[in-house]
């Protein structure tokens, strides 16, 4: 069986058996298309199949992109690591922090930019301790805004979050939250113009990512696949809002660098290969090499790191991307200096700089991100590279 039929079966039994409604997979080894492959629908309702150039919701598969954004500003000068985001976002200053009893006390500085780029700096997402019940308010009266057909600029909603108590002093902790989101409305203070704009300008045109944006033109619209989420009577879809995204067939107030994006294999494949390329894509220079190096680089201590998800073992994490730097630990073949992300309608990313390799997916379930088709997919692939097949 060829490593195209594997791929594929390992595709078409998740859609079988319910995991997902679709997906694709693409593989890529030093520049060169190693296989495509993609099993089940876009919209099952509808009867239209996932296609090469579906067009899916990347969600915090967007922060990769946000790191680099922040970087082509640090290599320009215009970023110090070590800036306080109350430079840039006044929400942030005289920060607060909350403690699990809901007692408020001062925090001894804002976050710097480089905690923002670890998650460390003290944010969070709307969750259920007394600093997550603060951030689940602003998100509430953004969907309310977007339900109404407005919604919240981004660096207005930045500054809402800022002045809400952080979860722990900055540097503290590591926990997964808005960081991103934040880093995008300093993109777009200190360069000026809209996030959006800037990710056109500087990364969207330059590597030929046609289909990646904020939202969705009518024209696009037929691309588009249809979410689904997992209920009792199997998958059903899903339509909702969450962290504020969810409203694509307008260009939104908010552009979120956590969450936002939408974009397809072959666009996000022009980025991972940039990525690859010591930042150049097609004879072009998009960042420095040292930029390019910085960013698939970890960055927590030891202390920090025991803070980690369980599902990353064997990885430490560092701007916006986890890093593998002890592959027996991980719950999957895996390879040490691989990095990427993956995002919560089931998108995937790993780029595997000593092997010259990507491995991207893309699927429409909510709740997904790294599920057990994308490990499958991934013990194939390097199960072949390592018996020299590809």
């Amino acid at each position: 069986m060829t490593l195209h039929d594997q791929i594929t079966d390992i595709l078409a039994a998740a859609v079988e058996n319910g995991e997902c409604a679709g997906v694709n997979v693409l593989v890529r080894r030093y520049g060169e298309e190693i296989l495509y492959t993609q099993a089940g629908m876009a919209d099952r309702e509808a009867g239209r199949l996932i296609q090469r150039d579906s067009i899916f919701r990347l969600y915090s598969q967007s922060k990769p992109i946000t790191a680099a954004a922040v970087m082509l500003l640090v290599e320009r000068g215009l970023i110090d690591l070590m800036d306080g985001v109350d430079k840039f976002l006044s929400g942030f200053r005289d920060p607060k922090v909350v403690d699990d009893r809901g007692c408020i006390t001062k925090a001894y500085r804002a976050p710097w930019i480089i905690e923002l780029l670890g998650m460390t700096a003290g944010l969070c997402y709307p969750d259920g301790d007394p600093a997550g019940q603060y951030a689940a308010r602003v998100f509430e009266d953004a969907h309310a805004r977007i339900r109404e057909g407005g919604g919240i600029p981004t660096v207005a909603f930045m500054n809402r979050l800022g002045e809400q108590p952080l979860a722990f002093q900055p540097g503290t902790h590591w926990r997964y939250s808005t960081c991103a989101d934040v880093l995008g409305a300093v993109v777009e203070v200190v360069s000026g113009k809209r996030y959006g704009e800037f990710l056109r300008d500087e990364f969207f045109l330059p590597l030929e990512m046609k289909d990646t944006a904020f939202w969705v033109p009518q024209e696009k619209q037929e691309r588009f696949v249809t979410c689904y989420e997992h209920t009792e009577k199997g998958l059903a879809p899903w339509r909702g809002l969450h962290l504020a995204v969810g409203e694509y067939s307008r260009e939104p107030a908010f552009e979120s660098g956590g969450a936002g994006l939408v974009s397809t294999l072959e666009d996000y494949s022009h980025f991972a290969d940039m990525m690859l390329g010591d930042g150049v894509w097609n004879g072009k220079r998009i960042l420095s090499p040292a930029s390019v190096a910085f960013l698939r680089s970890g960055q927590l201590s030891d202390a920090v790191r025991r803070d980690l998800w369980d599902s990353l073992g064997g990885h430490t994490y560092g701007k916006l991307c986890r890093i593998c730097d002890d592959p027996g630990q991980a719950a999957c073949l895996a390879r040490k200096d691989e990095f990427g992300w993956d995002g919560w309608l089931g998108t995937y990313y790993a780029n595997f700089p000593n092997e010259g390799m990507t491995i991207l997916s893309m699927q429409n379930t909510t709740n997904a991100g790294t599920t057990t088709v994308v490990r499958k997919v991934r013990n194939a692939v390097l199960a072949a590279l390592s018996r020299g097949e590809i």
